[in-house]
């Protein structure tokens, strides 16, 4: 049964999840575009979705085919590995384990790694293959995560949808701007993103073995919450145990 609530949240974890990844694919795509030119970037960028394109061509029929309890379980499993990566990493990085991501020093490590290469005849293939590699990844991410959010019966066009607002989304601001979205406080939409996508995950696993959720799609509320609530002590204890055993400061 499609509700406002699962249609929201099919949406939301859907944008979330594109708009970093395609934050991610933007930087790398803006780099190639400023320092090298825009053709090998347009060109590395087209490449890319056009394999994506045939990739879901290919491969999106055939999840048709799979009866929908397997499925569920199968994407649910995979989508509780995919959002817990994404949730260890932003909860090790709020408690100061390791750096913080930024997309402005990316941008400026990928620009100075073209600018090395610029010298070289092969420098326009150098700069499409990093737009193109970036562009395919980061689209793979993308087309997993609305697979993922989309799983139940009905869901696809709004995982979709909340995926195709994410692409225009950023690509709006990015141009716009014409620098590297680094004003996007990208760690904690990681944090938001990996809780939600381990809370789907969870409930599409439960829904795969048969499980009889309390207040159906509403579940995933309570579900989202008890995991936020165990990532932010997580947090807490992480960093006062970071805190305790860190070096003293030379005076």
């Amino acid at each position: 049964m499609i509700t406002l609530t699962s249609i929201t949240s099919t949406m939301t974890a859907a944008f979330l999840g594109s708009f970093v990844e395609v934050v991610e694919a933007f930087t790398i795509i803006l780099a190639v575009g400023v320092t090298q030119s825009w053709r090998p970037a347009f060109i590395g960028t087209g490449l890319a979705l056009a394999v994506l394109f045939v990739l879901v061509l290919i491969f999106g029929p055939l999840l048709g085919l799979i009866p929908i309890e397997i499925l569920q379980f199968v994407i649910g499993t995979l989508l509780i590995l995919f959002g817990m990566r994404w949730l260890r990493k932003a909860i090790l990085r709020a408690s100061g384990y390791i750096a913080l991501h930024d997309e402005e020093k990316a941008f400026a490590a990928e620009t100075d790694q073209l600018k090395a290469q610029a010298a070289d005849r092969r420098a326009d293939f150098l700069a499409g293959t990093a737009a193109f590699k970036a562009v395919l990844l980061e689209g793979i991410e993308v087309v997993f995560i609305v697979i993922a959010t989309g799983a139940r019966p009905g869901m696809l066009p709004y995982a979709s949808l909340g995926a195709l607002i994410a692409c225009i989304a950023v690509l709006l601001i990015g141009f716009l701007v014409h620098k590297p979205l680094s004003t996007v406080p990208e760690n904690t939409l990681k944090f938001v993103v990996g809780l939600m996508l381990t809370a789907f995950g969870i409930f599409w696993v439960g829904e795969g073995i048969g499980t009889d959720w309390p207040g159906a799609d509403l579940s995933l509320i309570g579900i989202f919450a008890g995991l936020a609530i165990f990532s932010f002590i997580a947090v807490k204890m992480l960093r006062g145990y970071y805190i305790s055993h860190s070096e003293p400061v030379a005076q």
